[in-house]
């Protein structure tokens, strides 16, 4: 019998298939990536979304971080941006829609409160004077997007202004010049337009036309404001519209489509008008600077 003690041990060892492990390190590093994705995209939002003053405060604020550390202060951008300093301030620049509602709001208030004050201005001159009291319908006043608007019409058999002609009525000149000190109370410029209704001349639109007829009682009106005290520097406008904007467009040959509109405008009608005219209202406030007028 062979010993048994003698025979060889023999261990099996079972290899198993796989991949080892490699750790967790590549979450930490797509985590970065994600987070770091996220706040590129927030970022981008946030640009898109703010004015262009404040956008122009945040990027001078990052040319030179310096002045907010060592002087501080208001700076560009600073209507709407947390971030103070450097550069300009742009809180008065186009564009800053704080400083246009401002703006608008201080306009809307005063023309407003310009109404209500011609209203009873006139009301008591009225009462004063029986000659006024038989013009009170053709006086109308109402608000327009370019601000407050006075209107003298024509009513049958009792007109403006002589027939065909520029030549003011004597009621007319008594309004005209009573409206003339009233706005000389507020600083807003003026607008004059001429009207008339749809009756033609005898030698047609080639000759003397409508179109000549309101532009000559607009200025007729201009005319008459600055012999009442108005100052010449506050007209902006003098306008002949001809017969193409009736007050009553079912009847073009009502008397009440002849009129003189005057309308005391607001801040952004007047830089309109001085746009369309090649010079905006900055640009007048600069030359008005340097000529001392």
């Amino acid at each position: 019998m062979s010993d048994d003690s003698q025979r060889p041990i023999v261990v099996k060892r079972i290899k198993k298939g796989g991949h080892g492990h490699h750790g967790g390190a590549w979450k930490i590093a797509y985590a970065d990536f994600v987070t770091a994705m996220m706040a590129f995209f927030l970022l981008m939002w946030l640009l898109g979304s703010v004015s262009k003053g404040t956008m122009k405060g945040i990027t001078s604020y990052f040319a030179n971080p310096l002045k907010v550390s060592m002087s501080g202060g208001d700076g560009a951008g600073d209507a709407t941006s947390l971030i103070k300093g450097g550069g300009n301030d742009l809180t008065k620049q186009t564009g800053q829609v704080k400083n246009g509602d401002v703006v608008a709001a201080k306009d809307k208030k005063r023309l407003s409160e310009l109404k209500q004050k011609f209203e009873a201005l006139m009301a008591n001159k009225i009462k004063e004077n029986s000659k006024l009291a038989q013009f009170k319908n053709q006086l109308k006043l109402d608000m327009v997007a370019e601000g407050l608007r006075i209107q003298i019409v024509d009513e049958q058999n009792r007109p403006m202004f002589k027939s065909g002609s520029s030549d003011l009525e004597s009621f007319s000149r008594d309004m005209l010049r009573e409206i003339a000190e009233f706005l000389n109370e507020v600083p807003n410029a003026v607008s004059l337009s001429g009207h008339t209704d749809s009756s033609r001349f005898a030698g047609g639109d080639e000759g003397y036309s409508n179109w000549e007829l309101s532009a000559d009682r607009a200025n007729a009106s201009r005319r008459e404001l600055i012999a009442g005290g108005l100052s010449d520097k506050k007209i902006l406008r003098v306008n002949g519209f001809g017969d193409v904007v009736p007050l009553d467009t079912a009847n073009i040959y009502n008397p009440v489509n002849r009129r003189i509109s005057i309308v005391v405008l607001n801040h952004d009608a007047e830089d309109n008008i001085r746009q369309q005219a090649g010079k905006s209202q900055e640009e007048a406030s600069a030359v008005a600077e340097k000529t001392g007028k």
